[in-house]
């Protein structure tokens, strides 16, 4: 892995307040598209970062590569009186967007107009170049999304998981939801400290896949 150099620093943060900004504006637009007002009475459809920024998630994202945004307010109720699978489809727009990202940034990969040798020698300007900047882009959305489809609350995965579970894995989720965060925090940071890595043991064999996938 590519180590933090203050180019790629910089880079983050522009992948930041982009990945973030269309992750939540795609949840907000998603449960406005079902009917419901609440994210747009809270001011979040918009592709403002402010709106969306959440401090301790930022800076986990530029220290550590994953992070995350302040939740987009809904009302499952609304959202369930207009479809059984809203709530669901609400949850899936954050995740798919970041991944409409990468495949967005991986065309010049494709098409051989950068590559990944120039990504990773690029590391030491003070400005990101375009494949680094490329290459932090995919990278990034690609953890964010896979990040998000954990299945533990208050992820996007457990309300997904919630929709396609039989109801005997449904209500394990529904008893576990109190101590999702708790569980997330043992997990990414506890974790390291233990010497497990469990972010890559859990997304990492998928990360390499897709990235692979998407740049080749």
């Amino acid at each position: 892995m590519l180590r933090l150099s203050f180019s790629r620093l910089i880079a983050r943060i522009i992948v930041l307040l982009t990945a973030f900004s269309v992750h939540e504006f795609a949840h907000a637009w998603a449960a406005d598209s079902f009917g419901d007002d609440t994210p747009r009475y809270h001011g979040r459809l918009t592709l403002n970062p402010m709106a969306h920024l959440d401090p301790l998630g930022s800076l986990m994202l530029i220290v550590a590569g994953f992070g995350w945004a302040k939740p987009v307010p809904v009302n499952p109720y609304a959202l369930r009186r207009h479809s059984p699978a809203a709530l669901m489809w609400v949850a899936l727009a954050g995740p798919m967007s970041n991944f409409l990202l990468a495949i967005l940034a991986a065309v010049p990969f494709r098409l051989g107009l950068v590559s990944l040798d120039q990504a990773s020698s690029s590391a030491d300007g003070l400005l990101p170049t375009l494949p680094q900047f490329l290459f932090e882009f995919i990278f990034i959305n690609l953890i964010l999304m896979l990040f998000n489809l954990i299945p533990l609350a208050p992820l996007d995965g457990e309300k997904i998981a919630d929709y396609f579970f039989p109801p005997t894995w449904s209500d394990f989720l529904a008893r576990i939801r109190p101590y999702g965060p708790m569980i997330l925090m043992v997990l990414f940071i506890g974790g390291p400290y233990l010497g497990i890595d469990i972010l890559g043991w859990i997304m990492g064999p998928a990360l390499n896949l897709l990235f692979n996938a998407l740049v080749g």
